[in-house]
């Protein structure tokens, strides 16, 4: 937690433009105004998305008694974008709710169509199931990007979907707040989501309604992964990588993981977010493609450990 707090604190102060306490007590240059309208914005849609998107893969993983899913390698994502393609074409002048609306409902369709297709995988190989998934989110991303070359919608769709926070700004990411009920319904059933982890027949003998609590925890994930996406955009591999990390430290059993795993995704994305500031300043490079480079490495690495064991 302490290590977090530096990083927000440090996220005020990085920047094109130089903010110093001072200046922020005495408003010396509208110092003041700047960190209000984009540096605390920025910084506080960062701590969320990283929770979010850890918190939805911690899920996502013990639903799938799988650890290498996400919603980014179960087409959830991919889901989601299609919806959002579906309202640039049909509703173009959409409130930003409707929009994340219409990406939940196409989020929750998605998930729910990889895990029917799951069923048909043969002993639910570790490697096979996220394999479908990133197979079945690629044929679901390449549908949107048909019809968003079909009416010119491709520029529109990448520069808005790609994670990059430089363009978070006061007004603009307040649907980010959502997620922090919903991690407090997780966490009240993250007990009934260790079970579920430990497979149907078990779930079952416990006297827990297994389908019922595998679509209450996808309803939840798309919820979540939709606000995310329509705030902004998809960051690949965190989803993967930083439960995992924090599962070979803790353990699986979710109830003491859920907060570990919120601020292990958060101190992730902001110090991503960080290096993306100042790699080559005063330009940026999208926080998507850091934490791109990072997590494939980290991906690797778990998938090499997990083949020796």
């Amino acid at each position: 937690m302490f290590f977090l707090i530096l990083l927000v604190a440090l996220s005020f102060f990085v920047g094109v433009n130089d903010l110093t306490v001072n200046g922020l007590l005495e408003n010396v240059g509208q110092q003041r105004l700047l960190f209000m309208t984009t540096r605390l914005p920025r910084t506080v849609s960062l701590v969320l998305a990283g929770a979010t998107m850890s918190i939805c893969g911690l899920v996502m993983q013990h639903l799938t008694q799988n650890k290498f899913v996400s919603p980014t390698t179960a087409g959830t994502m991919d889901s989601a974008r299609l919806g959002i393609v579906f309202v640039m074409l049909v509703l173009p002048s959409a409130s930003t709710l409707t929009r994340g609306f219409v990406a939940f409902i196409f989020a929750l369709l998605g998930t729910l169509a990889f895990l029917f297709l799951s069923r048909y995988l043969p002993g639910k190989s570790q490697m096979m199931l996220p394999l479908v998934g990133v197979m079945f989110g690629n044929i679901v991303g390449s549908v949107a990007t048909f019809f968003a070359y079909q009416y010119q919608l491709v520029q529109n769709m990448s520069s808005w979907l790609q994670g990059n926070f430089a363009t978070v700004t006061r007004g603009s990411y307040e649907l980010l707040y959502l997620t922090v009920p919903i991690f407090i319904v997780i966490y009240a059933f993250a007990y009934r989501f260790t079970i579920i982890g430990l497979g149907e027949d078990l779930a079952k003998n416990l006297g827990l309604n297994y389908q019922v609590t595998q679509f209450f925890g996808i309803f939840l994930v798309a919820i979540a992964s939709a606000v995310t996406l329509i705030m902004v955009g998809t960051v690949p591999f965190l989803g993967v990588v930083v439960p995992n990390i924090v599962a070979m430290i803790y353990g699986d059993h979710m109830k003491d993981t859920l907060g570990l795993t919120a601020i292990a995704g958060s101190i992730f994305l902001i110090s991503c977010d960080i290096l993306s500031r100042i790699i080559i300043a005063p330009y940026e490079i999208p926080v998507s493609v850091i934490v791109g480079v990072i997590g494939s490495v980290l991906f690797i690495f778990l998938l090499l450990r997990r083949q020796r064991l």
